[in-house]
């Protein structure tokens, strides 16, 4: 039996993952698949990966880009799903900001550095024609921290899921003033490098099961109702992420997409230069 920890963001893009550790999928093909759940986000995990806490990582594209360009010893297999993240731009409920105008010089709550709310940020900011060099951040930590920054006035404005933060827009607990697409497949599957050279059959089996899983995904009985009552959503919101999110089939990752997202990366300031691709990439069926 081979042991592997794979993260991921408790939100309902990973439910296919549960649904593939409930039905003991893994264990049949002689792999003890152990899931850890990151409510961090893809700064953790990219620290996570590093320190060989986890094997496989469930991570936003542009965090683990970043973080492979700055060492992490990982590799992108292949994108997990294909269509752009929708971020919310969020203020308090009492806020004075009103509009994304209001919001040049305010101070940003980010889960941590390098994590997808400080850099979908940066790309923000260069959507609206912002000097980048002059954006002030305030670490939070995690989707909690970034209520309390802004209840308590230690930050003004916060960007997380458009869907995972709805059920607080509508209790009133924050005020969404705009939204921000990724301009890329916003999440990619990561796995260690040392992982890939001793158990890249296993890998390969994982992805197999996992893509097998999200193929399907929408057509599985009543998935709208068991996300909503799942995660708490109402359950329109659910029927409109579900319309608009696609899942990887099981195309690798090319190095065009990777050159491409760099290009975007490095004129949003998000990175300095841009690397070779097979330096992110680990096409696992060659």
């Amino acid at each position: 039996m081979t042991n592997l920890k794979v993260g991921g963001v408790p939100e309902h893009f990973n439910y296919p993952w549960y649904l593939t550790l409930k039905n003991k999928k893994y264990t049949k093909e002689n792999i003890n698949l152990r899931w850890q759940d990151f409510p961090g986000g893809t700064g953790a995990m990219c620290k996570a990966l590093r320190a060989g806490e986890v094997d496989i990582a469930i991570v936003l594209t542009e965090g683990i880009i970043k973080d492979i360009a700055a060492g992490n010893p990982s590799k992108i297999v292949q994108t997990f799903v294909e269509t752009p993240l929708i971020w919310g731009i969020h203020v308090a409920k009492d806020s004075k900001f009103k509009k994304i105008e209001d919001l040049e010089h305010a101070t940003i709550a980010i889960s941590r550095y390098g994590s997808g709310s400080h850099l979908m940020a940066i790309v923000n900011a260069f959507n609206q024609g912002w000097n980048v060099d002059k954006l002030k951040f305030k670490v939070i930590g995690n989707l909690q921290g970034g209520i309390d920054a802004l209840t308590n006035g230690e930050a003004d404005y916060f960007m997380w899921e458009h869907f995972t933060t709805k059920p607080l827009v509508d209790n009133g607990t924050f005020r969404r003033v705009d939204n921000c697409p990724t301009p890329w497949p916003c999440f990619v599957v990561a796995v260690r490098n040392e992982v890939l050279e001793n158990n890249a059959n296993e890998v390969k089996k994982v992805l197999d099961i996992i893509n097998a899983q999200t193929n399907n995904f929408k057509e599985i009985e009543d998935i709208d109702k068991i996300l909503a009552k799942r995660y708490e959503q109402k359950l329109e919101d659910i029927q409109k992420w579900l319309k608009i999110t696609e899942w990887n089939d099981g195309k690798p990752i090319t190095k065009n997409l990777i050159t491409r997202i760099q290009n975007k990366m490095v004129s949003f300031n998000v990175i300095e230069e841009k690397k070779n691709s097979t330096e992110f990439v680990k096409n696992m069926y060659i």
